[in-house]
This record gives structure tokens, C-alpha cells and sequence, in this order.
């Protein structure tokens, strides 16, 4: 990657910072024009270093995906892999249910986007991170067959965008969690 001249280091943290407020003031959907205009840059600026809105939303969301992702790799070797996928799982659902904008960038498809060369996808991050939680939990029984990273971080992320509008958007999005967990109808014995 070439080294960027001190004010397009600049330009790109001024713009980072005020995206971050706009996105958690009006969502995922915040101006872009307004993101320039705040930082004091022209909106050619903004599309030189975020050439889509995936790709800002992915860069104000990206320290939050790393952290998801190293919980992960410290879940990965508990000894109870229901638990660790659980725990995971509820640790994603309460953050893209409270962080404004964060469900939506767990939606978006880097293969239908024209900027899939993008370096950084925050599904792909988690689905990467995710992978041996799942791997885990299918080889002990404690999950359905066939059930993919994809599938719970499309579960997780369609309960957070239901109740990210909720007055207690975390415990409910949780309760909705352990609801799909345990099932809607359970088999009787």
C-alpha cells in the first residue's frame, strides 16, 4: 500500500471521525455530502478513501468487528462449544442491535457490491472468526446439521435490525436469540 501524504492521513481520520457521529446520529443511510461537508472536505475526498458506503460503514464498524472476532479466537478453546458459540453469538447480536449502523454493515455482500475487491468485509471477518466456534459445536452434536456461520450471522443479524429501535434493544435482542435457540416449538419427548 503506498504511503499517503500527511494530509490524506489527516483528511481520512477527520472523515472517519465525523462518520462515526453521523452514522450513530442518523443511521447507516447518513449523508455522505454531510460527512464532507462536516469534515471540510469535498466530497471527491470522501469517494478517494471510501469509494462506497460499504466501505465507510466497514471502516467507522472495523475496531468493533476486531474485537468480535478476537472474542472468537479466545472462545475457540472452551471445552463447552454450545456455550462458546452462544456466548459469541450473543456478544454480536447485543452490539449490532445497540451500535447504530452495525446490523446494516453485517448485511452487506461484498459479491454484490462493485467494490468487492475491498480488503476489509465485516461478515467475512466474523464468518472467518466464527468458523471453528461452528466447526466445534456440529462435531460435539451441539448444533444442527448443516447449520453455517452464514446462517447465524443472517439469524443474528436480522433479530438486531427487528429490535435495534427497541427501548431495550439488547435484552431483546438477546431474548429473541435464546427464543430461536431453544426454538419455537420444541419436539416433545
Amino acid at each position: 500500500m503506498p504511503v499517503q501524504r500527511a494530509d490524506a492521513r489527516r483528511n481520512y481520520g477527520l472523515l472517519l471521525a465525523v462518520a462515526k457521529e453521523e452514522i450513530a446520529a442518523h443511521g447507516p443511510e447518513a449523508s455522505l455530502e454531510q460527512i464532507a461537508r462536516t469534515a471540510g472536505v469535498g466530497s471527491a475526498t470522501l469517494r478517494r478513501h471510501f469509494p462506497s458506503r460499504r466501505a465507510l460503514l466497514e471502516a467507522v464498524f472495523r475496531e468493533r468487528v476486531e474485537t468480535l472476532c478476537a472474542h472468537a479466537r479466545e472462545l475457540t478453546g472452551r471445552s463447552d462449544t454450545r456455550a462458546a458459540l452462544l456466548e459469541w453469538l450473543s456478544a454480536i447480536v447485543a452490539d449490532a442491535a445497540t451500535i447504530r449502523g452495525l446490523a446494516t454493515a453485517l448485511t452487506l455482500d461484498p459479491t454484490l457490491d462493485g467494490d468487492a475487491a475491498h480488503e476489509y468485509c465485516c461478515s467475512a471477518q466474523l464468518t472467518e472468526a466464527g468458523e471453528p466456534l461452528v466447526r466445534r459445536a456440529a462435531d460435539d452434536g451441539a448444533l444442527a446439521p448443516g447449520v453455517t456461520v452464514a446462517d447465524l450471522l443472517t439469524l443474528i443479524t436480522g433479530i438486531a435490525l427487528a429490535t435495534e429501535h427497541r427501548p431495550d434493544a439488547a435484552a431483546e435482542a438477546d431474548r429473541l436469540l435464546g427464543l430461536a435457540v431453544a426454538g419455537v416449538s420444541p419436539l416433545r419427548g
